[in-house]
């Protein structure tokens, strides 16, 4: 079995979980290195990212750098959360035991894997990086307001006065998204979420559209033009009188699972918007799974 080990680059956890990780599998496993940990064992053969061959790629760090592998790696991602909240993480590497044993499940192939939807973009007729969080397109100046014009399929919709627009997929809708009050979608559910960030009017609503459609935003105001950031890690420059077209992307990011439900997952985190415990008749919390 081929195995792919990236981590953090500046976080010393991460970069010392990903030591443990090498011991661990070293003996029983082909490991290959991301060219940006080759730090962790100079002397192991190494690769980009983008050329990585492996059959799972374990990355060690926070959502950032998942999202930083599921953009320049296809293989499937096993995120291991060496950072704080790790949504996308299956495994928090900070509780005793847990990645030695996601490292065992990994080696005996006891694992499955899930897609979720990417977008991708164009900027003008240039293409952006596909990804799997989000599109932001900004007002240029910062702490200005900027009236952007939306279409779907080419087709004007609507303006709207806010700071930028949002268009993530069902993944990041926990992210950037969620912090702007757009709403939590299941990832088995495919849609372009569109969210308004510090709009004007208070009004103002998420929306989740079908995922076959394109979304086309446009600043109208201003000499600045606007900003795109392609998740969060890279910003680009939108022309006065350019847009962003964002649509589903044909690629799709692939993790590896083992078995954790989605609202648990998001439970564990206390981001689901009920977290209150409650309690079964007898004084435990209550249980709806079916009798064995």
């Amino acid at each position: 079995m081929k195995i792919g080990l990236t981590a953090h680059p500046d976080k010393p956890t991460a970069q010392a979980l990903a030591r443990h990780a090498l011991e661990r599998i070293a003996d029983r496993a082909e490991v290959i290195l991301s060219s940006e940990s080759r730090a962790i064992a100079p002397d192991r053969p190494n690769a980009p990212l983008d050329d990585l061959d492996a059959d799972v790629l374990v990355a060690i760090g926070g959502d950032g750098t998942f999202l930083h592998a599921l953009r320049h790696s296809a293989v499937p991602l096993l995120p291991i959360n060496a950072g704080t909240v790790g949504v996308l993480a299956e495994v928090d590497a900070r509780r005793p035991g847990e990645l030695d044993a996601a490292l065992e499940r990994v080696i005996q192939g006891r694992y499955s894997l899930e897609e979720r939807m990417k977008l991708a973009a164009e900027l003008g007729r240039s293409p952006l990086p596909d990804v799997s969080n989000d599109y932001v397109v900004h007002a240029g100046a910062v702490g200005k307001m900027e009236v952007f014009e939306i279409a779907f399929d080419r087709r004007v919709v609507g303006r709207i006065r806010a700071d930028g627009l949002i268009l993530s997929t069902p993944t990041g809708s926990t992210g950037y998204s969620l912090s702007s009050f757009g709403p939590i979608v299941d990832p088995a559910v495919e849609g372009i979420v569109v969210t308004a960030i510090a709009p004007f009017r208070a009004e103002a609503r998420a929306l989740v559209v079908d995922p076959l459609r394109t979304v086309t935003v446009r600043a109208l105001e201003g000499d600045e033009g606007a900003v795109v950031l392609v998740d969060g890690q890279e910003s680009l420059p939108v022309p006065a009188g350019d847009s962003v077209t964002v649509h589903r992307s044909p690629r799709r990011a692939t993790l590896v699972r083992f078995g954790t439900a989605f609202f648990d997952r998001l439970r564990n985190k206390r981001i689901l918007p009920w977290n209150e415990e409650f309690a079964a008749p007898g004084g435990s919390v209550a249980d709806l799974s079916p009798p064995a």
